[in-house]
C-alpha cells in the first residue's frame, strides 16, 4: 500500500493506524498546494480534490477521505480491534465519532490554516468555534473511559488525536478541557504515534 501524506495533516491518522497495525506501506509525501507527490506525480490524477489522505492499496484502489481510509485499514486486519464488527452498534457509534472529527472538529479548525491573517474577532470566533468542539470530546470523556469509544483504541481516536493536536500548533489553548489534555498526551506517547510524528518531521529521534 502507499499513502499519500502531507506532514501533520489529517493524513497522519491513517500513519498511526498503519504502524498500529504493522502493515507494509510506503509513503508519499505530497505537496497538496503545487499538486505534485514526492516524486513528481501529479497528485489531481490520484485524488482529483487534491487533498490528502488518499490511500493506494494493494489492488490499485485509490480510497480517500479519512473515515473510509480508516475503517478500511482496520477491517485489513479485524483482530487487531482498531474498529468494531460491521452491523453492529458499537461499529455505528465509531462512524458517529468519525463524522463528527471529520464534519465538525476539523473543520473547526479551518481557519487557522486559511493562510490568510485572521483579525482579532476573526481569531476569537476561530477559537470560541474549536473549544465548542473539544467540549464534545470532553463530555465524551467525562465517564473516565480511556478513549472514545471506551477503554479500546479504535481508528477514532487517532483521527482525533491528530485533530486535536492542531490546537498546539496554532495557538489554542485546551486548557478548560483537562479530559481532553489528558487524552491527547496518552495517544501522543504510543510508539506508532511517536513513529508517525519523527517519520513527518515533526519530532526528533530520541537518541
Amino acid at each position: 500500500m502507499k499513502l499519500h501524506y502531507k506532514p501533520g495533516a489529517c493524513s497522519m491518522a491513517s500513519h498511526i493506524i498503519l504502524n498500529e497495525l504493522g502493515l507494509s506501506f510506503e509513503l508519499d509525501k505530497t505537496n497538496t498546494e503545487s499538486g505534485k507527490t514526492e516524486i513528481g506525480e501529479d497528485f489531481r490524477k490520484i485524488n482529483p480534490n487534491g487533498y490528502v489522505p488518499a490511500l493506494i492499496t494493494d489492488d490499485g484502489e485509490i480510497i480517500t477521505e479519512n473515515p473510509a481510509v480508516l475503517q478500511y485499514l482496520a477491517d485489513q486486519s479485524p483482530d487487531a480491534g482498531l474498529a468494531p464488527p460491521n452491523g453492529t452498534v458499537e461499529r455505528t457509534r465509531l462512524q458517529e465519532v468519525l463524522n463528527f472529527v471529520s464534519s465538525e472538529l476539523h473543520k473547526s479548525f479551518g481557519p487557522f490554516f486559511s493562510g490568510k491573517e485572521l483579525s482579532d474577532d476573526a481569531r476569537q470566533k476561530a477559537e470560541a468555534n474549536v473549544g465548542r468542539r473539544a467540549a464534545h470530546i470532553e463530555r465524551i470523556l467525562a465517564d473516565g473511559r480511556t478513549f472514545l469509544l471506551g477503554d479500546t483504541f479504535t481508528v477514532a481516536d487517532a483521527y482525533a488525536f491528530v485533530v486535536l493536536n492542531w490546537a498546539g500548533f496554532v495557538g489554542v489553548s485546551l486548557d478548560a478541557h483537562p479530559k481532553t489534555q489528558a487524552y491527547v498526551a496518552r495517544i501522543a506517547a504510543r510508539p506508532a504515534s511517536i513513529k508517525a510524528m519523527i517519520a513527518e518531521g515533526l519530532m526528533e529521534q530520541a537518541a
